[in-house]
């Protein structure tokens, strides 16, 4: 009989002990899933570890994607990964990048802890299960279940620091819901192929540095980065324009290694011929600066690290951010 492959990587729906005057994580995976009560679907769990959402490395994400495939090749029909909600919208399209499987993998999480009235825990790991058992996920690649919402991976954002409804995709909006047990898909976007050529150890030695302007920026802490990191992204205004006084810097920097220009605002894309003069998209375009299009800063981040560890060019890298809008 198909299963789903349940991985508990700790994080808010896991906490129930308090320490020091705050929850801390207790609850295991088995926990989790036998609070649901009668699940009709053959639950495997396996507790990862718990770590919360803000201390999560790629390797941790990676580790459990490993397990992950093991479990695919041993009869897996989906997977689903509970974690802290601090870092999903970034683990999501690691994910997302790397996972090379028609199973569909699906990460949430829980607002509201156990200790609280109304935790949403449990129905967000219910609605996961679901939709990891779903044939209608197949070949979906990586989504985010919550508040009975299915995001995909490329478009999900967090955007309330405490609100059950936190999760939305500004760009897109959810691709389906589950409604009466039932996952029921609206929509869908083209499957990604998995980023390769990167290993552990290259991606471990890549730091790719995130930038975000401001008004009246000066730029200091653009200082360096050639030095230190592989890649840099910067959060600009609006459809990626910067403080003219920092292009300089930029195209200096630019010459040792990629830089990928994205919108801090959250929602919409880079645009590639619009404005004009210095600090806009046409002048970075014209320097050799990469456009991210609709992906948004801590996605780039990703997305650019795992390109520069397996060594991309600038034209491979380029041509990435394009494939994603």
């Amino acid at each position: 009989m198909p299963h789903v492959a349940y991985f508990a990587l700790g994080g808010t729906i896991s906490m129930s002990g308090v320490q020091d005057g705050g929850v801390v994580s207790r609850l295991t995976g088995a926990d989790l899933v036998e609070s649901l009560g009668d699940v009709p679907i053959d639950v495997r769990v396996h507790d990862v570890r718990k770590v919360p959402g803000g201390s999560l490395t790629f390797a941790d994400v990676l580790d459990a994607v490993d397990a992950a495939s093991t479990a695919v090749a041993d009869g897996a029909a989906g997977v689903v990964l509970t974690q802290g909600t601090d870092t999903i919208e970034e683990t999501a399209f690691l994910i997302d990048s790397v996972w090379p499987h028609d199973a569909p993998f699906v990460i949430t999480g829980a607002m509201r802890n156990p200790t609280l009235a109304g935790p949403d825990g449990p129905a967000n790991l219910l609605a996961a299960l679901q939709v990891a058992g779903s044939p209608h996920a197949r070949g979906r690649g990586a989504l985010v279940a919550f508040a009975d919402e299915i995001h995909t991976a490329r478009h999900v954002r967090k955007s309330h620091s405490s609100s059950p409804g936190t999760f939305g995709s500004p760009d897109l909006g959810p691709i389906g819901h589950v409604l009466e047990g039932t996952p029921r898909f609206l929509a869908g976007v083209a499957p990604r192929t998995p980023v390769t050529g990167w290993t552990r150890e290259t991606l471990e030695q890549t730091k790719v540095a995130l930038y975000t302007v401001t008004l009246d920026d000066d730029g200091l802490l653009l200082a360096g980065p050639d030095h230190s990191h592989q890649g840099l992204v910067l959060a600009g205004f609006g459809v990626g324009h910067v403080p003219a006084r920092l292009v300089p810097e930029l195209a200096q920097i630019s010459e040792v290694m990629p830089v990928v220009f994205t919108s801090r605002t959250g929602a919409g894309a880079t645009a590639s011929s619009t404005y004009g003069g210095p600090g806009s998209e046409r002048d970075l375009l014209a320097r050799g600066i990469i456009g991210g299009g609709f992906l948004h800063p801590y996605k780039a981040r990703v997305l650019l690290r795992l390109l520069v560890a397996a060594g991309a060019s600038r034209a491979e890298i380029a041509a990435q951010f394009a494939a994603l809008g």
